[in-house]
């Protein structure tokens, strides 16, 4: 590398976006994913060991899958590439296998192929890679968005360890927003700024967990905002806001408020209210609240309180949930009353928390065993053990009914679900009813 290559590389990490800044270069740095890089966790001791095998990272934007590629990247003795599955063809890849088999038959030395965003490869392109990650001339990071198991190969996934990453905690982001602000080396603290406590919270809050999208806010305000009298630049409420385009939630008085009015807006769809849920639904819609937070509300409810009494609530409010998604504000107000005013005006039940609870209850307190005739009966073996034996299919006997023990024998006379009296629950109570008793 020459003088000025060097002088060209320099300038451009300078002026790289402050996420690709701040981005680690060691696995202590990294913040949160803790489930995953825990001291204690394999990928954590197979990074450290340099043993990697093929991995994929799956999870939201901004949770650190590119972060982990490049602490990799750091930290290997292999060969570190990187390739985009959006803009990647097969004359990238066979580049990239060619070259690995360069290095691995006169040097020995192992290749590590990044993919990001491996979902976007076709069949073929994905079929390509195979027979190269399972000789070992590649080891393959694979990034994506979307379930693996879904969109990736079930070939290369079954050759890969799959790790999914968590949007980041609050605290998490608060720690990162700090460090943007404040850090002169790799952040933006020679530029004399200063966040205010309800801007951080603000962000960390809005942020859902997406890294990428609260640093992004934290450069935009440093880089556009004037400085005070004091000569600082002030990242305010007001200018976080802005930035990352969310309105502040605002309610009338204090804070409290804001908890109170979400409060009185679940208890008006549990207590059957529709006048007084959508009336709490207009406030915080009126205040700025999070559509997809409402949303959600909606659906913990619909299951919690409504439950079989009424199957349908569940799948309204999961279905204005994707809505509200897709089409977003104003319209998103329409669909989210539509589905408060169902699940307040649908009949209750409880029972299927109630069952849940009472069983997870068992969970802990018995060890148990599954009795043999429930157990798998197909693979070699089996029937010598006694697997499966004894079992009646359902299907062989009227009604698709028979009676046998399903539960373990530790508890075989447990009562989990008692249905209650109102709505489709009832059907359900009087049939199961009938079974019992026979």
């Amino acid at each position: 590398m020459d003088l000025f290559e060097y002088a060209r590389e320099q300038n451009m990490e300078k002026e790289a976006p402050l996420a690709s800044r701040l981005r680690p270069v060691t696995l202590e740095e990294v913040v949160g994913q803790q489930h995953i890089i825990g001291r204690d966790k394999l990928l954590y001791r197979a990074i450290k060991a340099d043993k990697l095998s093929s991995v994929i990272f799956y999870g939201p934007p901004g949770t650190g899958k590119t972060t982990l590629a490049k602490v990799i990247a750091h930290t290997t003795s292999a060969e570190f590439t990187q390739i985009n599955a959006t803009v990647a063809g097969k004359k990238d890849m066979e580049a990239v296998v060619e070259k690995a088999k360069q290095l691995r038959g006169m040097y020995r030395k192992k290749t590590i192929l990044f993919v990001d965003e491996i979902h976007r490869f076709n069949k073929g392109q994905q079929d390509y890679l195979l027979p190269f990650v399972e000789d070992g001339t590649i080891i393959l990071i694979g990034a994506t968005t979307e379930n693996p198991y879904f969109e990736v190969n079930g070939a290369l996934i079954s050759r890969s360890s799959i790790f999914e990453l968590r949007p980041l905690e609050k605290e998490d982001i608060k720690t990162l927003i700090k460090r943007a602000v404040y850090d002169k080396e790799k952040g933006m603290g020679s530029y004399g700024a200063k966040i205010d406590e309800d801007a951080l919270e603000f962000l960390a809050d809005v942020s859902g967990g997406d890294a990428r999208n609260a640093l992004n806010a934290v450069e935009l305000g440093i880089l556009t905002t004037e400085r005070g009298e004091d000569g600082k630049i002030h990242l305010t409420l007001e200018v976080a806001s802005e930035c990352i385009q969310k309105r502040v939630v605002r309610y009338d008085k204090t804070g409290d408020n804001h908890y109170d009015t979400i409060s009185a807006f679940i208890k008006s769809m549990r207590g059957s209210d529709p006048d007084a849920a959508v009336y709490y639904l207009a406030k915080m819609l009126r205040a700025g609240e999070d559509i997809k937070f409402i949303a959600r509300r909606i659906m913990i409810c619909a299951s919690e309180d409504v439950g079989n009494a009424d199957p349908m609530a569940l799948t309204v409010a999961v279905s204005a949930a994707q809505a509200v998604e897709r089409i977003g504000m104003p319209e998103a107000q329409i669909i989210l009353s539509q589905a408060v005013l169902y699940v307040a005006s649908a009949p209750k039940s409880n029972s299927a928390c109630n069952a849940i609870f009472s069983a997870l209850e068992n969970v802990e307190k018995y060890k148990t065993t599954v009795p043999s005739h429930l157990q798998d009966a197909h693979y070699k073996g089996a029937q010598n053990l006694g697997r499966g034996t004894g079992y009646k299919y359902a299907h062989d006997y009227p009604d698709h009914y028979v009676k046998q023990q399903y539960l373990p024998d530790e508890i075989k006379t447990a009562r989990f679900y008692e249905p209650g009296e109102l709505g489709y629950e009832k059907v359900i109570g009087e049939r199961l009813k009938k079974l019992r008793s026979e």
